[in-house]
């Protein structure tokens, strides 16, 4: 008879046995990933592409559900992105962000983003928003972080929502465009190149 404990811990990490495990977390709230340090497993068949649409073996996951479920259990390590239960680390892949900000708007001195999968942040010290600007055409591509050094791709009309919403400050020596949040100003991009 073969040894069943032994086969399942040899098992090749799934979808399933994550999904399983995240209902588990989330029946209590928010699973606390920055808490475990399972070891890792192995890579998954999983993709978040650069819109925000998880695929799962290369079909799109269309259930929101699902998907807000694995995001629960979603942790970035350095420049790689994991799904992570107190028992097993398995690596995805993320096109870009593995979120995208699709709302933003004005509370009082802060600004609030939501992502695609209902997420909120207010943006300040410990959601910074940064912008980085394509080096051959200077087209730029604005992030907020959600939670734990995961970030968001700010939608184009947000993004232009935050450009109405912007000003020009000193900043490191020299004027720059931006806005501001939490206390804190985000630059965008240097006030000599808006002429």
């Amino acid at each position: 008879m073969a040894n069943t404990k032994n086969s399942e811990e040899n098992a090749a990490p799934s979808a399933e046995s994550l999904v399983s495990a995240a209902s588990r977390a989330g029946a209590r709230g928010p699973a606390p990933v920055h808490l475990w340090d399972p070891p890792y497993c192995g890579d998954l068949d999983m993709r978040i592409a650069r819109d925000g649409t998880w695929f799962h073996e290369g079909t799109p996951i269309g259930r929101e559900r699902m998907v807000k479920l694995f995001a629960s259990i979603l942790k970035r390590e350095g420049d790689r992105h994991y799904l992570v239960t107190p028992v097993e680390k398995v690596g995805i892949t993320v096109d870009d962000a593995p979120f995208v900000a699709v709302d933003v708007s004005r509370e009082g001195a802060d600004l609030r983003f939501v992502t695609n999968l209902g997420e909120t942040a207010l943006a300040g010290p410990d959601h910074p928003i940064r912008v980085v600007r394509d080096a051959d055409t200077g087209e730029p591509a604005p992030y907020v972080e959600i939670r734990s050094g995961l970030e968001a791709l700010i939608d184009r009309k947000s993004f232009y929502r935050l450009v109405e919403l912007g000003e020009t400050l000193p900043h490191e020596g020299s004027d720059w465009f931006g806005v501001r949040s939490g206390g804190v100003f985000f630059p965008i991009i240097p006030a000599a190149e808006l002429a």
